[in-house]
């Protein structure tokens, strides 16, 4: 047998890791295509109960060639669908798509589109599905301030609006972000169609990549990536900020005690109010993957647990709750060439309390 079709044919069954026996991870990317890389990925659960993936791919990071393939696995299955094409703009690099479904059906995804040879030239880009993610909408720009981009899942606040976290990236570097790169909020009136953007939230080395939770009306909390570069340092830390007026206007990012080796986090409230943070447990590592639990509104966090270790990286996680209450995480590994789903009851972290 060819080597395409040994691959092909491994593809076929579903690759499983096992982090314990409450803990199950598969793979769900095929390694031929598209490309030698995947990164990062994003989940939603559509209305008829099947799990959408996207994520974006091609020769590299950075190659024009990259666009955001989208694959399904449908309610009742066990197979990922082979990949295809959500969003490709011709000789330009896609990245970072974020795939999330309304409560008005309307599916959304929104993605960057690099226009020069560093994140910071990039603008984001949207399109919309009204039929649960079979057929999509023509490309609109959604940010056009040089720098915008999006990573992060949006929220329904209480009040009936959307929140989407972006953020603004400087730095012209492509080992750094600079120190005035910042994050905030684009907000979504349903009933207007309008969108409107928050403060920018600031930090003394920069911030990134906000996860937002809404702990009540007036209250939210979200956890942000550190900026900076990737050297070895002892003072990399999660950053933190808060809204106190429904989430209109924003304080100053703080760090906070957990580690942050400059990688995504993300950050969700489950349905029983309960709050969910997945980081690396490292400061200039993306190993271990450790999701952390808080029962109190972030005021502690005393179950955690790796649900990934080892010399390898476990990056940009994303999390969602479905409705038959099971955690799913999706992240890269190997070097950003394959894209794994992990599947949990919250159960599975709360019987470890931190000692």
């Amino acid at each position: 047998m060819k080597r395409s079709a040994v691959v092909i044919a491994l593809f076929l069954l579903p690759i499983l890791w096992a982090a314990g026996e409450d803990v199950s991870i598969e793979q769900i990317t095929r390694p031929d295509f598209p490309g030698a890389y995947r990164h990062p990925a994003s989940i939603t659960q559509l209305d008829n109960g099947d799990l959408l993936v996207a994520y974006y791919g091609g020769s590299g990071e950075y190659g024009t060639d990259t666009a955001v393939y989208g694959t399904r696995l449908k309610a009742g299955q066990k197979r990922w669908s082979d990949p295809v094409v959500l969003a490709d703009t011709p000789d330009r690099a896609e990245g970072n798509p974020v795939v999330w479904q309304a409560p008005d059906g309307i599916v959304w995804l929104f993605y960057v589109n690099r226009y020069g040879d560093t994140w910071s030239t990039s603008r984001i880009k949207a399109k919309i599905s009204k039929d649960g993610a079979k057929t999509w909408s023509d490309s609109f720009m959604f940010a056009f301030e040089l720098g915008s981009m999006a990573r992060s899942q949006p929220i329904v606040l209480n009040d009936g609006d959307y929140l989407l976290p972006v953020y603004y990236e400087t730095g012209h570097d492509t080992e750094m972000t600079g120190r005035d790169s910042c994050s905030y909020f684009f907000r979504y009136n349903p009933k207007e169609k309008t969108w409107k953007e928050t403060n920018r939230i600031h930090s003394p080395t920069g911030n990134i990549q906000a996860q937002v939770a809404q702990i009540s009306d007036k209250h939210l909390i979200c956890y942000l990536r550190r900026g900076g570069n990737y050297e070895p340092t002892t003072t990399g830390y999660l950053l933190r900020a808060e809204s106190f007026d429904g989430g209109w206007t924003w304080t100053d990012a703080k760090d906070t005690e957990f580690p942050n080796p400059n990688s995504a986090v993300d950050f969700i409230k489950l349905k029983n109010g309960h709050l969910l943070l997945v980081y690396n447990d490292n400061m200039n590592d993306r190993t271990p993957l450790r999701v952390a639990i808080s029962t109190d509104n972030a005021e502690t966090f005393p179950c955690q647990r790796n649900i990934c270790t080892g010399n390898n990286s476990f990056a940009y996680p994303y999390a969602i709750q479905t409705r038959d209450g099971k955690i799913h995480i999706v992240y890269t590994t190997n070097q950003r060439v394959d894209i794994m789903h992990a599947v949990f009851d919250e159960e599975a972290i709360l019987k470890y309390p931190v000692k």
